[in-house]
């Protein structure tokens, strides 16, 4: 009785402090990149800077006058946002097909897709890049829009998937006998049913495309480049310059951060989507 009384002892007081501990980890590098962000490129890598300085906002008003940095966000909101849109308008359909109308072939369907994700993006670099020049279509929001919808295709897919599944298909084929069509059925029925799952789906998606940087930075120059590509841009043959670039992250991550923030509970509620009967 003894032993089980300190183990609900320790269990009340160490796993917060576990959790702490982890969550202060995970903060850390945010956190230092914040504070580098306040420093000049000469203050960010003198050791006697690392946590006393005198603050300045040199790097952001570099960023916003010299980079152009809102046409650079910009056009992250436009592709992924875009993207994200056009992916639920092909996973929606797809999932409900693989969901309520299965196959033999359905699972193998699945892992195949899945398994899209494992190969390697640099083994497809050259054939996409010399493609997208030949067809006109290299460093334009269309190609990227496209790009971050492929990618992102499988994973929504499958998270859709699974929450349509939870989804009793009695409901289906009663709005059947009533003489829903196709597009009835995912409009008055599922989409309502599913909404919680189908919002966190989408917002991680975006996230998905707002951090996507392999193909944003090797499919565009000027016009379609995202803020990855304004990020890759703030190192010289010198090195890198930790003020600046610490400030362009910054302003990469943070609106994405703040989203993640108040959208957690939608997060959470649809990620945990019929785990509990």
């Amino acid at each position: 009785m003894a032993h089980v009384v300190k183990s609900s002892k320790f269990g009340a007081f160490g796993r917060p402090v576990l959790a702490w501990v982890v969550g202060l980890l995970f903060f850390f590098p945010i956190f230092w990149m914040v504070l580098t962000s306040f420093k000049t490129d000469a203050d960010a890598v003198k050791p006697e800077y690392l946590l006393f300085f005198k603050p300045t906002l040199e790097n952001y008003l570099n960023m916003t006058q010299n980079y152009d940095y809102w046409r650079f966000a910009s056009n992250s909101v436009i592709t992924s946002v875009f993207a994200t849109i056009f992916t639920l308008f092909v996973g929606i359909p797809a999932a409900y097909a693989m969901a309520f109308n299965p196959s033999r072939a359905t699972k193998d369907i699945l892992i195949w897709m899945l398994s899209t994700k494992m190969l390697p993006a640099a083994a497809v670099l050259y054939p996409m890049t010399f493609l997208t020049k030949s067809m006109g279509l290299y460093d334009t929001h269309f190609l990227i829009i496209i790009v971050l919808s492929l990618i992102n295709l499988p994973i929504v897919v499958w998270m859709l998937f699974t929450y349509f599944k939870e989804i009793p298909k009695d409901i289906i084929e009663a709005s059947q006998m009533d003489g829903a069509n196709t597009w009835g059925e995912i409009k008055e029925i599922l989409i309502p049913l599913a909404w919680g799952g189908i919002v966190s789906t989408a917002l991680l998606c975006f996230i998905f495309c707002w951090n996507e940087a392999y193909w944003t930075v090797r499919l565009t120059t000027t016009d379609a480049a995202t803020l990855s590509k304004l990020i890759e841009g703030n190192r010289a043959p010198e090195g890198l310059f930790f003020g600046r670039l610490s400030a362009v992250s910054t302003a990469a991550v943070g609106p994405i951060v703040v989203l993640g923030w108040f959208c957690q509970k939608q997060l959470v509620k649809g990620l945990t989507f019929g785990a509990v009967k």
